[in-house]
């Protein structure tokens, strides 16, 4: 597995190999003692799935707060997305940054999205089936959003944001400036 890691600290790209034929492919796209090899060790409880139909949906920028909150390990199996996190960990030397990586069916990178962060993708395609394993079950009281386009956080979308498609609740979320402080770095 090859592994990426970011001048701000948590966040990873873990790229599981792929074995291929004449049949097709195999890929063993988690194993616990490899990932913890990798400097990922996280106790997975619940696996998602959405799919997205059209170019230039955005979902997010979600997370969970204490004591529900989540990490994630984001991959695309159909289609392609630009996938963005933001630091929200009060006091990080990295608190209102963001990453961006491309996530594909054809590059078959994970994103590991460590609790303290907000995380969104935006379609890069049609037809795009998104699957991620979290650390916490949903809770919706813990359930919280950041403003996709908050200017402060300087988010180049692939997208107009005034085109993009988003959920009303997506829309309303805060600012950066406007969060509660629900996170620390240590």
């Amino acid at each position: 597995m090859q592994v990426e890691t970011f001048d701000i600290m948590g966040p990873m790209v873990l790229t599981p190999k792929k074995f291929g034929d004449q049949r097709g492919f195999f890929s063993e796209v988690y194993n616990k003692a490899a990932f913890a090899e990798a400097g990922l060790e996280a106790d997975f409880v619940q696996d998602n799935h959405s799919f997205s139909a059209t170019r230039g949906v955005i979902r997010g920028l979600h997370f969970q707060t204490p004591p529900h909150a989540q990490g994630k390990l984001v991959r695309v199996t159909r289609g392609a997305v630009l996938d963005v996190i933001v630091d929200i960990r009060h006091g990080s030397p990295s608190f209102g940054q963001h990453l961006a990586v491309e996530l594909s069916a054809e590059n078959w990178r994970q994103f590991w999205v460590p609790p303290g962060f907000a995380h969104a993708f935006c379609t890069l395609t049609e037809n795009v089936e998104f699957l991620y394993k979290v650390t916490d079950v949903y809770a919706p009281d813990c359930d919280k959003g950041l403003a996709f386009d908050d200017p402060d956080l300087g988010i180049s979308w692939p997208v107009d944001p005034a085109e993009a498609t988003l959920s009303d609740k997506d829309r309303k979320h805060p600012r950066l400036k406007d969060l509660p402080v629900w996170f620390s770095y240590s």
